[in-house]
């Protein structure tokens, strides 16, 4: 094996382990599905409380996100996944011994905020050590990672379930099932924390940090003696055209006294990203198709089958993204999405109601399924993955730590907003109320990505403005 495949293969492995990053925040995220009747049963708790131990995590995500970034540049990338690793063990022990509503939310926070750390930190770590010509391939691993990470827990939840006879029925040693859904959570957890001894500190970290000859050895195992040495002086130059360290206020522009304009891009693509209502399909998938006239069992499997679309999306933008570039499949989703919400809205508005009070499709209902996997494949063929690529990538080096944090936060904070509002939106408007302004959301995200959104494709980290 030649010297530059061996430096490859470094890059992927390094790349491979902090995307168990990403795993985790799947996996987390979606463990709770198959909690809630075991929740409501061990604390007694009433709709309002149960909807809290579910999103109480959000919470915890933004602030992990909002921390992230500006911890990194005081610690380093490495430091800080590892925290992220242990805050992971922690939660996933503690939220499945938890006897109480106060204390397992305590623990959901605290996976929250490691969620919100992996989700900002891994791809920016990927960024770091990835070279430009498929560093958009290596983050869109992470894309890969939440899904799969999300997928493996509906399937372990869906089998402890089933061995166990119910969420809520003894599995083994005493504990019931949903408890058990948790601590599936230890084996990757413990996994990730293992594999992070074994990777470097991101090499600008440490030109940031003035630890030149470590950095130089990282860039000589990453990049080959030649390449890495030729990357170390870019590395440099940018370095020395920073005033000081990091810090949150450099995200205004001294001459013109106003926030950069890449901030506002940043955190436009970190809201629109909630905005189309993805994660109404994600958190409320069973809840929706119920609504719309379909079984529960029905509804379970047309989640199953959305994972799986979401999957191919993924490895679909993965191959492509840095042949084809970033702006194009975003646009390219956002446009696509329109359409499909568009047509669950048409057909939403115009199905009666069936003696139980809920849509009845008819012969459209097909045309819905068709439709919302649609919606499903264009988002994660777009802006699921692309979205985190281009926030790891497209701030300048002195303000990728705060561009991060802030955007991180719009993102986890837009996520907040969206989950709560849908129990209401369902309640009041309709089905065909709350996707009409998803709908909206995405038109709106075509006309922002088209004037707004610069392309990164092919650029090294050095060589992006704000």
């Amino acid at each position: 094996m030649s010297h530059n495949n061996e430096n490859t293969l470094m890059i992927i492995l390094v790349s491979c382990v902090a995307t168990i990053g990403g795993f985790l925040f799947g996996f987390d995220s979606g463990v709770i599905n198959g909690t809630v009747d075991g929740l409501q049963s061990a604390f007694n708790s009433d709709n309002a409380g149960t909807g809290f131990n579910v999103s109480s995590m959000l919470l915890g995500c933004a602030v992990g996100a909002f921390s992230a970034g500006r911890l990194a540049d005081r610690f380093g990338r490495r430091p800080l996944l590892i925290t992220a690793a242990i805050f992971f063990i922690i939660s996933a022990w503690g939220s499945g011994i938890s006897t109480s509503s106060m204390e397992f939310v305590v623990y959901r926070i605290l996976g929250g905020l490691a969620v919100g750390a992996a989700s900002v930190m891994a791809p920016a770590y990927i960024s770091e050590i990835a070279p430009a010509r498929f560093r958009g391939t290596l983050s869109s691993v992470q894309q890969v990672a939440i899904i799969f990470g999300l997928f493996s827990a509906f399937v372990s939840n869906y089998f402890l379930a089933d061995f166990a006879g119910a969420s809520t029925a003894e599995f083994w040693m005493g504990y019931q099932a949903w408890r058990w859904m948790f601590w599936i959570e230890l084996i990757p957890a413990t996994l990730f924390l293992v594999a992070l001894m074994f990777i470097p500190e991101s090499p600008r970290y440490l030109v940031m940090s003035k630890n030149t000859e470590k950095a130089k050895r990282v860039l000589n195992a990453l990049y080959g003696d030649a390449q890495g040495q030729t990357k170390l002086q870019e590395i440099e130059a940018s370095r020395e055209t920073q005033a000081s360290k990091p810090k949150l206020t450099d995200l205004i522009d001294k001459v013109s006294g106003k926030i950069r304009p890449i901030m506002w891009v940043g955190i436009g693509l970190a809201v629109f990203q909630q905005l189309v209502g993805i994660n109404v399909v994600f958190y409320y998938g069973a809840v929706l198709w119920q609504a719309a006239g379909f079984s529960e069992s029905d509804a379970l499997m047309i989640n199953v089958i959305s994972g799986a679309v979401s999957i191919a999306a993924v490895f679909v933008t993965m191959f492509l993204i840095d042949k084809v570039g970033r702006k194009p499949f975003l646009l390219i989703g956002s446009v696509g999405m329109t359409f499909a919400l568009g047509t669950m809205v048409y057909i939403f508005a115009n199905s009666g109601l069936d003696a139980n009070g809920n849509l009845s499709l008819g012969d459209q209902g097909v045309v819905a399924l068709v439709a919302a996997n649609a919606y499903v494949f264009f988002f994660n063929l777009s802006w699921g993955p692309v979205m985190w690529v281009m926030l790891g990538e497209m701030f300048p080096n002195q303000i990728r730590g705060s561009g991060l944090a802030v955007a991180g936060f719009a993102q986890w904070g837009a996520n907040f907003i969206v989950t709560f509002t849908f129990p209401v939106f369902l309640a009041s408007i309709g089905l065909a109320g709350a996707y009409s302004i998803y709908a909206l959301g995405a038109l709106i995200s075509i006309v922002f990505v088209y004037k707004l959104v610069q392309e990164t494709r092919g650029k090294e980290l050095e060589e992006m403005q704000g």
